[in-house]
Formats: C-alpha cells, structure tokens, sequence
C-alpha cells in the first residue's frame, strides 16, 4: 500500500528563505511535486502544494469522513427500526392530517 505522504518530495523553508524564493519559486516547485513546508521561528506556519495534491487530500478527507460515519453506525446499531407512522406520532402528528395538508399546500402552489 502506498502511503499518501510518500507520494510527494518536501521541502522545508524559514519565511525569509520562502520569501527569497518568491511566489513564482514556490509555485513552479509545487507544479513539479514538491511540498514546501514554510517555518516561522522553527514552527511550520505554512505549505505550498500542487492543485492536485490539493484536490486529492480533499476526496481523502472526504472518504475518511464517509468511512467514519459508515464505522460509528455499525458500532452503534442496535438493529432496532422505527417505521414511518409511529416516527410520526412521536413527534404527535397523523399521517392522514399531514398528507392533507400536504395536498392543500399544493393546491395553493406552496411547497
């Protein structure tokens, strides 16, 4: 399995060093796979990526959310269901009263 971070080469820079280097230094470095980690004080404050590694950390943390989610409903599922109408009472409606509502808000063009 390839780890994410192995992908790309990084480079660490102090501020004065990154500003030495300049925007178009930085970006061309990114367009060529490399991460600049940018330091204030020895403490990283910044990075420079590439659009791609940029997009692809996003559809990562998008899976790990989706994964996550997906994980704590299987920890936490009881099996137990609830149908349709008794949701409804609890929340003390009727189907039918709603359904007529329902209709009545469409009739008048509300939805």
């Amino acid at each position: 399995m390839t780890i994410f971070a192995d992908l790309h080469r990084e480079r660490t820079l102090s501020v004065t060093a990154a500003s030495s280097r300049g925007v178009a230094g930085l970006v061309k470095d990114a367009e060529r796979g490399e991460d600049i980690i940018v330091e204030r004080h020895g403490r990283a404050v910044a990075a420079v990526i590439s659009v791609e590694q940029f997009d692809e950390l996003h559809r990562v943390r998008s899976d790990l959310i989706a994964a996550s989610l997906v994980l704590s409903r299987e920890l936490s599922d009881t099996g137990s269901r609830t149908n349709l109408d008794d949701a409804i009472a609890a929340f003390g409606f009727d189907r039918g009263d709603l359904e007529t509502e329902l209709d009545a808000d469409l009739a008048t063009g509300r939805e």
